[in-house]
């Protein structure tokens, strides 16, 4: 037990070196250098930190977990948040940068007004919190299995050095933290395999096993529930792009250009990485574990680690959970505490043209919203329903909405709202078993009800801005072609 915890403080502490010496680079307290590191995050950085922030603990386990315990084909994290970073890139990433803004929420504030775009700020900052807490609690489980401490210890080691490096150097310490941990976790994760798969005779071994446990979802689609396969698929793409942790990577890019071929570069790492985990919960799907198999389909992966690679091996797999879970953990608190200091704070609560004071709320938005999200963390069983719940809020509300501001100019604050509240209603009306909210509209179980609450929040939206005009802003994008 002993090396594994030298080797995880080893790791720990470059990290933490990293990100203060990284943080040198941070300029003068700028709005734009606060928010988006004064725009000037070079290409190859920002895709490594960009594929570093969606390859998270909750990726590399939620991928493992998947294949291991439903099938192949219900793996559909890894091809949705690509679909999601292209789609974002292509469509999104370069309006966005051409018009300056310094966070997501900017074109809700500068088209709606500053008090009603700021109601997009929470389902925003309930997604980015509760994500922190479920990546957080990934890494106190992983812990627990492979060096048998507490995972308490764990989760409030980890976070207390995220938070403390996060507010000493920005978003610049994120970026360069991000390249050492994505490195960590893409060589970490593929070195284990070879030494899981010494375990069978062949690949071909675990390709064909494998089929046989699960004919019907051992491909990209599954035989059944064909409808609730389609809206997680929807949900992962489409609600994948309104996060501002993407948009706080496209915006802090030199270039429009730059910043639409970063999403795409970062789209297809994503995939590439998901391999590694797959390839690792695929054998443990079909290893014998005589009686002794992870005692949730969630723990696979560090048990799989755990049993049958070397330690030296499973060290290395540790150290790429951890740095896949902080490299995720310091975007998801940063970009939160972005969009509350400078949505909330500097436009509304308390109007102000100091970078310094903005500078500071944000250091002290990072502080709170950090323990916050530790604290959600330390309660784990609630954790991951409450992680899919934003997920889809996320995906109902912002998504539909993100594309009326930036791409239909009739947009009117009645047809915001009304969109907004039908594709609410819709939504809970699905109910929500595992957080007590009953079912109250009659879809059936296969129904693709998310989807359907945000195309109908989107054309609620349309029509109701067309029959109520008004109460917006004329405010042409630049690069903005559709009416």
């Amino acid at each position: 037990m002993l090396y594994p915890l030298l080797g995880v403080s080893f790791f720990y502490l470059v990290i933490f070196t990293i990100g203060l010496v990284a943080g040198r680079k941070k300029g003068a307290d700028t709005a734009a250098e606060v928010l988006v590191a004064g725009r000037r995050i070079p290409l190859w950085i920002g895709a490594l930190t960009m594929t570093a922030t969606w390859v998270d603990g909750g990726y590399l386990n939620g991928t493992a977990e998947a294949v291991y315990g439903r099938g192949l084909a219900w793996a559909q994290a890894p091809w949705g948040f690509g679909l999601s970073l292209a789609l974002g890139g292509l469509f999104f990433a370069k309006i966005m940068h051409e018009n300056e803004f310094h966070t997501m929420l900017d074109p809700f504030q500068r088209r709606y007004g500053e008090k009603l775009g700021s109601i997009m700020y929470w389902p925003a900052m309930l997604g980015e919190l509760l994500w922190t807490s479920g990546i957080l609690a990934a890494l106190g489980t992983t812990f627990g299995i492979l060096l048998g401490i507490d995972f308490r210890l764990a989760i409030l080691v980890s976070s207390a050095m995220t938070i403390t490096y996060t507010v000493r150097g920005g978003l610049w310490s994120i970026a360069y933290t991000d390249v050492a941990q994505l490195a960590m976790a893409s060589v970490g994760m593929a070195i284990c395999v070879p030494f899981v798969f010494a375990h069978f005779s062949s690949a071909g071994e675990v390709w064909a096993a494998y089929q046989a446990k699960f004919p019907g979802t051992c491909g990209l689609f599954p035989d059944r529930q064909h409808g609730l396969w389609f809206d997680n698929a929807c949900l992962l793409i489409f609600g994948g792009i309104p996060w501002h942790c993407y948009f706080q990577r496209v915006l802090s890019s030199p270039t429009p250009t730059v910043a639409r071929n970063l999403s795409l570069i970062a789209a297809a790492l994503c995939l590439i990485l998901a391999v590694p985990p797959a390839l690792l919960g695929m054998a443990g799907a079909v290893y014998n574990w005589q009686g002794h198999a992870p005692a949730g389909d969630f723990l696979v992966l560090p048990q799989v680690l755990h049993d049958l690679a070397p330690t030296w091996v499973g060290i290395l797999g540790l150290c790429a959970v951890a740095g896949a879970i902080m490299s995720s953990v310091d975007a998801s608190i940063y970009s939160a505490a972005s969009m509350f200091s400078w949505n909330i704070m500097h436009r509304i609560v308390r109007p102000s043209e100091d970078p310094t004071l903005l500078a500071r709320t944000n250091r002290r938005a990072i502080v709170v919203l950090g323990v916050i999200g530790t604290l959600i963390a330390l309660n784990v069983r609630s954790i991951y329903t409450l992680w899919f719940l934003s997920a889809d809020l996320v995906y109902v509300l912002l998504f539909p909405q993100l594309l009326v501001v930036l791409y239909y100019r009739a947009a009117s604050t009645r047809g915001v709202l009304a969109g907004m509240a039908v594709a609410l209603f819709l939504r809970l009306g699905g109910g929500e078993a595992a957080l007590g909210i009953a079912t109250w509209l009659p879809y059936g179980p296969d129904f693709p009800f998310k989807t359907v609450a945000m195309l109908t929040g989107l054309l609620v939206t349309v029509i109701v801005s067309r029959l109520l005009p008004g109460g917006t802003r004329p405010v042409p994008w630049l690069g903005q072609t559709c009416e």
